[in-house]
């Protein structure tokens, strides 16, 4: 039977009553983006968390920025688990839950930083389980929503962070340039030397950026262990690193 929760080091993330587990990739992207927030240059104090599911993303920021965040996340026993997650971790004054639309999220100002893991696979052929057809296909809530959301509560001198399949990369670079959003960093994601790109993972603002780098991330190397880059990102977090 599947562990119901996965135990980081200062923190434990339940996930049993969410259709989004804990996975590799969302850690990754948890991590990489409370990094370059930590070490940006611009202050940031307000984070809007679009689609907070299990309330992981929203507590990795947390643990390494001294920031206020408002997670917002539809599916009621998924917003319930995220509140007593948070309850249980050191930023429970920091991290808000609401449990609602997000297209109807009226924010009081704008957020200096947008995190969304967007649902994956809209369009495509729907499982049986209705929750994670909601958290996989959503047909309320698409990809082009979410940038236009970032638009609309994103400030001017903001950033925001965005994962999405690699497949779908070049869709989510037309729609930002549609938007009028700009990216300054795309990390790539594979498992190994041996697969392809799975997951796309994009730092962008407001401003054009006057440089827009490319990395890519292992996250497995050939005698499978975690790569050293995986390490080095991961290691505040993951219990035995």
């Amino acid at each position: 039977m599947p562990n119901p929760y996965f135990q980081f080091k200062q923190f434990t993330v339940y996930h049993d009553r969410c259709a989004m587990k804990v996975t590799t990739d969302s850690c990754v992207f948890g991590a990489w983006a409370a990094r370059e927030i930590a070490t940006d240059q611009r202050r940031i104090g307000r984070v809007l968390d679009i689609g907070g599911g299990t309330g992981l993303l929203s507590m990795m920021v947390a643990q390494k920025n001294e920031v206020d965040i408002d997670a917002v996340e539809i599916d009621k026993e998924a917003a319930q688990q995220s509140i007593e997650n948070i309850e249980a971790s050191p930023w429970k004054e920091k991290i808000h839950v609401f449990n609602e639309d997000i297209t109807e999220l009226k924010p009081h100002g704008k957020y200096d930083c947008i995190i969304s893991n967007p649902p994956f696979y809209e369009n495509e052929l729907s499982s049986e389980n209705k929750k994670k057809n909601t958290a996989h296909h959503s047909e309320d809530l698409t990809l082009a929503q979410v940038v236009r959301i970032i638009v609309a509560n994103l400030n001017e001198e903001g950033t925001f962070f965005i994962m999405v399949p690699f497949k779908r990369k070049k869709e989510m670079e037309r729609l930002l340039e549609q938007n009028h959003l700009y990216i300054t960093t795309i990390l790539i994601l594979c498992q190994s030397l041996k697969h392809g790109p799975f997951r796309v993972l994009v730092k962008g603002s407001k401003r054009r950026a006057g440089v827009h780098n490319e990395l890519s991330m292992l996250i497995w190397d050939d005698g499978q262990r975690y790569t050293e880059s995986f390490v080095e990102l991961l290691k505040e977090y993951y219990l035995y690193l």
